[in-house]
C-alpha cells in the first residue's frame, strides 16, 4: 500500500507541479508590470488569487467556471470564425439531467430519457447501436470498493474499437490499471477527466461492496 501511495504522489507532483510554476511564474510578471512604482517608496504587493491548477483533468475545475462558451473553453479555436457560431454550453445542455459533477449533465441518464438522440452512424441515420449488456468486476486491494465496469452505458455511445485493443486488451487479466495511470490520461484517463466525468467522483466507478469475510 505504501509503494502504491508514493507511485500515486510521484504521478500527481509530475501532472501538476510543472503549470503550477508556470502558473505563479506569469502571476508574479503580471503583477510587477500593473504595479505601479512610486520613486522612493517600495512596489505595492498585490494580492494575485491562486485559481486552481488543473492541466490534465479539466471537468475538475470550479463550478462557477464550467461549461464556458467554446471560444473561451481552452479547446475550440477562437482565431475560427465558426467557433463563434457554436452554441454556448450552458445553453444546449438545459433541458438535459443535471449532475453534480463533470460539465453538470448526467450523460447516461439524458440518453436513456430520450433527452438526447445522438446518430450511431455518420452516414446512415437508421443505424442502431450494438449495446453490449456485460458488467466485468475488478477487486481492488484496501478498503476501497471493488469497481463495476459496465458495458451497457458505454457501448450507447461508442464501439468496442474505441477501447479495443488500442486501451484494454479484452481478455481477463491481461490489463494493468492503477490510478496513477489513469491521472495520467492513460486507461480509463483516456476518457475521464476529458470527455467523460472527472475521476474525483470515486464512487462512480468503485460501487460494488466487498463481500464480508466470515470468520472461522
Amino acid at each position: 500500500m505504501k509503494t502504491v501511495m508514493v507511485m500515486l504522489s510521484a504521478a500527481l507532483v509530475a501532472v501538476f507541479a510543472p503549470a503550477a510554476q508556470a502558473q505563479q511564474g506569469d502571476q508574479v510578471a503580471a503583477a510587477a508590470k500593473n504595479t505601479p512604482v512610486t520613486q522612493g517608496q517600495p512596489p505595492a504587493k498585490e494580492q494575485t488569487p491562486v485559481k486552481p491548477v488543473n492541466p490534465f483533468n479539466r471537468l475538475m475545475q470550479d463550478k462557477s467556471t464550467f461549461n464556458p462558451p467554446p471560444p473561451e473553453d481552452g479547446i475550440h479555436d477562437p482565431g475560427n470564425e465558426g467557433t463563434f457560431l457554436l452554441q454556448p454550453p450552458r445553453e444546449a445542455f438545459g433541458a438535459f439531467v443535471k449532475s453534480n459533477f463533470g460539465n453538470r449533465v448526467d450523460w447516461v441518464k439524458t440518453l436513456d430519457e430520450g433527452k438526447i438522440n445522438p446518430r450511431w452512424d455518420r452516414l446512415d441515420p437508421k443505424a442502431e447501436p450494438d449495446v453490449l449488456d456485460l458488467n466485468i468486476v475488478r477487486v481492488v486491494r484496501g478498503s476501497m470498493p471493488d469497481v463495476l465496469y459496465p458495458h451497457a452505458p458505454h457501448t450507447k455511445w461508442l464501439t468496442c474499437e474505441n477501447c479495443h485493443d488500442a486501451i484494454f486488451v479484452p481478455e481477463a487479466g491481461k490489463n494493468q490499471i492503477s490510478m496513477a495511470a489513469i491521472l495520467m490520461g492513460e486507461k480509463c484517463g483516456v476518457c475521464h477527466g476529458k470527455v467523460a466525468f472527472p475521476v474525483t467522483e470515486c464512487r462512480k466507478c468503485h460501487s460494488l461492496k466487498k463481500e464480508a469475510v466470515s470468520k472461522n
